[in-house]
């Protein structure tokens, strides 16, 4: 009997966010499929993600008499830190998730033998901002072995001798979205769930609606998440029609009954939050923001509504449209529940193992 395929995967933590909640399910995946997984972080940075069974935590930041007042020596000893671990756990493949991180693991397994993916989980302009940090990811991008982006137009970011090299792999929906029912009676409800940022522009869908919220008094907006604006923002906004709840477990209970989801966002990947909309069946609006993770998952009119980044206008337009016309929420809505078919986990997690498996030498 061979070996196990072993893969490790790293990232700055499991800090509750979009792409550190893909690598776990990604883990939790391949260690169903067989495979010895290693979680590999930086640092610990609560709340986060719990580690799925039978997959092992690696913390990989330097500690106490390891730190140095010098930048250059702490970044040599957190290379070398990491080449250790790599040494010790002997993976067959690292998979890596953002920005330095990609760099690190990269740097760190140099002359080791072990297939390095990279991964850009969100706008390539904003995740590789800076122009001698660009021009340092596209060099060190020369020695990945695979690059994995999340859009159509996230590929055309890259340089023409680096675009070979990547492949287009969407996030999966989250099991507990397809194990929800959909609604069939929707209360008169528009939701958005996201960090309350600037990028996650909620101040946008907050205007639109404030503006007609007296028109509509039977309709309210709930707002799911935190962040550095939360405070701001519900004081200014905050009202009977207008709620902020806060961050929620099971999300899915709480909007499944919703008649629409918007995802006002400045930026984005592939946006989990709206593929979980449109997995309940809501009637969904996006702004159209690069690098295209909206535009590759709505058809314009037919299974949502894409609309222009900051249209504060437009915005409003389109919710007077959808709360004035139910029969237009039900078909957007049941349009969009079609997305199970196509980024279901066991479709889109079998693309990733087919994807692993061309790097990985050993046999099961």
């Amino acid at each position: 009997m061979q070996d196990k395929k072993t893969i490790a995967f790293y990232i700055g933590s499991l800090a509750r966010g979009g792409a550190e909640h893909v690598m776990v399910n990604l883990a939790e995946y391949f260690y169903s499929q067989g495979y010895q997984v290693y979680l590999v972080t930086k640092l610990e940075d609560p709340p986060e993600y719990d580690v799925p069974k039978g997959v092992t935590r690696i913390l990989a930041d330097i500690t106490g008499n390891e730190i140095s007042s010098s930048r250059v020596k702490n970044l040599v000893g957190r290379i070398g830190k990491l080449r250790r671990i790599w040494k010790e756990t002997k993976p067959d493949i690292i998979v890596s998730f953002i920005r330095k991180n990609n760099l690190m693991a990269i740097a760190s397994s140099r002359g080791l033998g072990i297939p390095v993916v990279v991964s850009i989980r969100s706008n390539p302009a904003r995740e590789l901002a800076g122009g001698l940090f660009r021009r340092l990811s596209f060099f060190m991008f020369r020695f990945a072995d695979g690059i994995i982006m999340q859009t159509s137009r996230g590929v055309e970011f890259l340089p023409k001798y680096l675009r070979r090299k990547a492949v287009i792999m969407p996030n999966s929906i989250d099991r507990r979205f397809m194990d929800t029912t959909i609604c069939e009676e929707r209360k008169h409800q528009i939701v958005c769930v996201g960090r309350i940022d600037d990028n996650k522009n909620q101040k946008m869908l907050l205007e639109a609606f404030d503006r007609i919220k007296e028109e509509y008094p039977l309709w309210s907006l709930h707002l799911y998440g935190d962040g550095e604006q939360k405070i701001k923002l519900e004081e200014a906004y905050g009202c009977e029609q207008i709620i902020f709840h806060g961050q929620v477990s099971d999300v899915e209970k709480h909007i499944r009954d919703a008649a629409v989801f918007v995802l006002p966002s400045k930026q984005e990947g592939m946006p989990n939050a709206l593929i979980e909309a449109m997995a309940l069946g809501l009637a969904c609006i996006s702004t159209d923001c690069p690098c295209g993770g909206p535009a590759d998952l709505i058809e314009q009119k037919k299974n949502g509504i894409l609309i222009p980044v900051d249209d504060v206008k437009e915005l409003e337009n389109h919710l007077r449209l959808l709360m004035d016309d139910e029969e237009l929420r039900k078909r957007l809505g049941s349009e969009s529940a079609r997305i199970t078919g196509t980024l279901s986990p066991d479709l889109v997690n079998s693309k990733w193992k087919d994807y692993i498996n061309r790097f990985v030498s050993k046999g099961n």
